[in-house]
């Protein structure tokens, strides 16, 4: 059978690239290696309670804001099941040593009162800053789900440093570190962090901020449903291993499995530099080849899962993010003795008993190379599952201990609310997710190198599209439009974002 698209990776992107497509009358399929679809969208359940392997929470999604929209072109809205978070705290930073739990409120007159409460004297650059939070993102026409000139954003937005332009709105050091204080969202790099995605992620939760509750994969389960719906296939345990090519032309892909699908055109929602992998090195340029590949990918996450005795942790409706120093920045290249410098906590929201917490998600920065020596090992699907080994469980023990450790710091006793534990490294993002070295936000942008960092829809295939976290944002919003962006190629901006619009 001979497909108008096929769609490798069943991610936010490449879901949302197959809804779009095959509501518009092309006859689309997704491939899955995994069980599940959706890639940070998946859910797994561990002693019976639910986690978001990406998912923790989403903003824009109240009615008239950004994502909202788009979600209503997607036939999403009136089906996810969601909870709003605290309207005065949707995040709080804190650091050792220091009682205080800075909040950061949602709505940008609370933000401003909240925050100007901590720092009565600093009030004129709070104000500052979000007036410049609010003109970055004016700049960008998707953000606003407008058709304009992008060479505006590109020319004011792209060549400014997040942490430079909080450090020129204040000397106190506290602040600075406050509004730089869950930038563990995009993995912030002091001398490469934008501040354009710094702008693009806090102003939607600013707007609003919400949880899913039993999980981010109702949004893929939804997605299917409709790409079924408008006549598309969506398969699992289809991992595509190969792009054939012929007249300059890619022609079918080709799965482990040994299947062969053909199609007119392929979106690839799985890393540009690992797609460039399965397709045969003299069909594309080598300049082309060695521009992606020379991107540095965002750094990877350990994550440590807690199961709490049933009543014995009340649900937080807030996020927290914790650090040892009052520095949010340098914490990346933590040396092993001082790991883990900092964490973000996230209770996720269930339906069960929504006063109390049946489990917490415990985020911290964890470098590939920590985990290099089982690189080779794989535990993925049950047919190609293995053990990784008695020293990598060993190494998840003290890892995990030690990050429990400094929890228990900012919560006394709730060791003892535990039942059980696990955890996940970078190996299980890079098996999960499909990037080579684990990264959770995929390609790193620079502000010193803008244009470097951004990745084309196009690519120098004719008929091989892009599409996912790394084109120009990650996130849910980041990628939506990113999707936008991919299914523009096919239907035409103007005709799209009137369509989105008019839903």
């Amino acid at each position: 059978m001979q497909y108008d698209v096929i769609i490798a990776g069943s991610g936010l992107g490449g879901l949302q690239c197959a809804y779009i497509l095959s509501k518009e009358g092309y006859n689309v399929c997704v491939l899955e290696k995994n069980r599940q679809f959706g890639g940070n969208l998946q859910i797994y359940v561990r002693d019976k309670c639910i986690f978001d392997t990406g998912i923790h929470y989403i903003g824009g999604l109240s009615e008239g804001q950004n994502l909202h929209q788009y979600f209503k072109f997607l036939n999403l809205i009136g089906k996810l099941n969601m909870k709003k978070l605290d309207e005065d705290a949707f995040d709080k930073i804190s650091f050792d040593n220091d009682p205080v739990e800075y909040k950061y409120a949602q709505g940008y007159d609370r933000f401003i009162d909240t925050l100007a409460g901590y720092f009565p004297k600093e009030k004129k650059a709070i104000v500052q800053y979000c007036d410049v939070i609010r003109e970055t993102v004016d700049h960008f026409p998707l953000y606003r789900i407008r058709e304009g000139d992008e060479s505006e954003f590109f020319s004011k937005s792209l060549s400014m440093g997040v942490k430079p332009f909080i450090e020129s709105l204040t000397s106190d050091e506290k602040l600075r570190n406050v509004l730089a204080g869950n930038n563990l969202l995009y993995a912030g790099v002091p001398d490469k962090s934008p501040l354009y995605m710094h702008a693009l992620v806090l102003n939607s939760y600013i707007e609003s901020s919400w949880k899913m509750v039993d999980g981010g994969a109702q949004i893929a389960k939804h997605l299917v449903n409709g790409i079924r719906e408008n006549g598309g296939t969506v398969l699992n345990y289809q991992e595509v291993s190969h792009f054939s090519y012929e007249n300059d032309k890619l022609t079918h892909v080709e799965t482990t499995e040994g299947e062969k699908f053909f199609a007119k055109n392929f979106i690839s929602n799985i890393h540009p530099q690992q797609t460039l992998k399965l397709i045969d090195q003299q069909n594309l340029r080598k300049v082309y080849r060695n521009r992606i590949n020379s991107m540095e990918n965002t750094v990877s996450v350990f994550i440590l899962n807690l199961v709490f005795h049933k009543e014995a942790f009340p649900y937080l409706n807030f996020n927290h993010y914790h650090y040892k120093r009052v520095d949010a920045w340098n914490i990346i290249e933590t040396p092993d003795s001082d790991w883990p410098e900092t964490y973000a906590l996230f209770t996720p929201a269930g339906s069960r008993n929504p006063d109390y917490a049946d489990c917490m998600s415990v985020m911290t920065y964890m470098k590939y190379d920590r985990v290099k020596e089982w690189d080779s090992s794989v535990n993925l699907i049950p047919k190609h599952q293995h053990s990784r080994g008695n020293d990598y469980e060993e190494f998840k023990q003290v890892m995990s201990e030690r990050l429990l450790v400094e929890v228990e710091k900012k919560f006394p006793g709730i060791r003892s609310k535990v039942r059980s534990m696990n955890a996940s490294t970078p190996l299980t993002f890079r098996d999960y997710l499909g990037n080579g070295d684990g990264s959770l936000y995929g390609v790193l942008k620079d502000y010193q190198d803008p244009l470097k960092t951004f990745i084309s829809p196009k690519t120098k295939i004719p008929n091989l599209f892009l599409t996912g976290q790394n084109l120009n944002m990650h996130g849910v919003l980041g990628v939506t439009i990113g999707a936008v962006k991919t299914c523009a190629e096919f239907l035409g901006m103007s005709y799209l974002l009137k369509k989105i619009n008019d839903a």
